[in-house]
């Protein structure tokens, strides 16, 4: 009997598809503490119109810069635009490691510090995407001078129907189901089966609230799940150590403008406590009747609404100068 019958996964393990870039412009590679990470940036000409933009991909089993790629693509026409690729995902390093909230955090600070190195000291537009949200809010409490605003885009911490807020330290991790994934027997055969083409259309069908999910999206999902070490990461997701228990603090902490932009359909529209947030003068909550990916289900509606929201940063900063 064929080996490979015997240990699921083996089969599996022979396939890896090359991945292409998510986006256009330059991909950058830097060493830093937390491993290899990659980026992408663009720009239009010398003089852009705005601050720069960093773009930050969400935490799934399939996450990479694709998934911000409607935003980026639009905003590279106007000013410098940065995609970044967290630990763990895309084109950033992929090993068998512990993943964490500081690690991810660390990325994101990293990344702010190679803007600088070529925008200057302008303070930049950021958004995150869904579990994304929570890294963001903590580097902009951490070093909230280097950056002008802050876009959470299908946010992660507000589905709990309390009133209070939780302000535990720790994660939700539960490190026996982590260890249940990462049993060397199935580790990489289960990740293969979960992220097939039919089990990428399930989640996304999940994700848009419909079988009208982007097709482009699916078929770079299947590719980048289908590189070495794919699994090590997401499967430190779904075990919940990139959970905050303290995100509403965090989320009270930010005194910048943010925008705060949702959907209503599917499974991942769930914002029962954004109550807590909705009455600070700083933040702005615009809902669209979409999935959890509105930037490319409404993309104009999208683009058009952030606008309006960098318009009144932009006055407002007017005013104060």
């Amino acid at each position: 009997m064929n080996a490979s019958a015997l240990i699921p996964g083996a089969a599996f393990a022979r396939e890896t598809v090359q991945l292409p870039f998510p986006v256009s412009g330059q991909r950058h590679e830097i060493g830093t503490r937390v491993g290899r990470l990659s980026y992408f940036s663009a720009r239009q000409g010398s003089a852009p119109l705005g601050p720069p933009m960093l773009l930050i991909h969400s935490i799934n089993a399939a996450g990479s810069a694709y998934e911000i790629k409607p935003l980026y693509e639009h905003y590279r026409n106007s000013r410098a635009v940065y995609a970044l690729e967290l630990p763990g995902f895309g084109h950033s390093e992929r090993g068998r490691r512990v993943y964490t909230v500081r690690m991810m955090t660390d990325a994101i600070n990293m990344a702010v510090d190679e803007i600088r190195k070529v925008d200057g000291a302008t303070p930049i537009d950021a958004m995150a995407l869904s579990l994304s949200c929570e890294f963001l809010a903590r580097s902009i409490s951490e070093r909230p001078l280097l950056f002008r605003s802050a876009a959470l885009t299908s946010p992660t911490g507000f589905n709990s129907a309390k009133q209070d807020v939780t302000w535990r330290d720790g994660t939700r991790g539960k490190p026996w189901l982590h260890a249940l994934f990462e049993r060397p027997l199935w580790s990489e055969g289960f990740f293969r089966l979960l992220t097939s083409r039919a089990g990428i259309a399930y989640f996304l069908k999940k994700t848009w609230g419909s079988p009208n999910f982007d097709k482009g999206l699916a078929d770079y999902d299947y590719l980048t799940t289908h590189q070495p070490g794919a699994q090590h990461a997401p499967y430190y997701f779904v075990s919940g150590f990139l959970f905050s228990e303290d995100i509403m603090r965090i989320y009270h902490s930010l005194t910048l403008p943010v925008w705060m932009a949702h959907g209503n359909r599917g499974d991942f529209v769930n914002y029962k406590n954004k109550k807590q947030v909705e009455g600070r003068a700083n933040w702005t909550i615009d809902e669209f009747q979409t999935g959890a990916m509105p930037h490319f289900e409404a993309r104009d509606d999208f683009i058009r609404t952030y606008d309006a929201f960098l318009d009144r940063v932009a006055r407002s900063d007017t005013t104060r100068g």
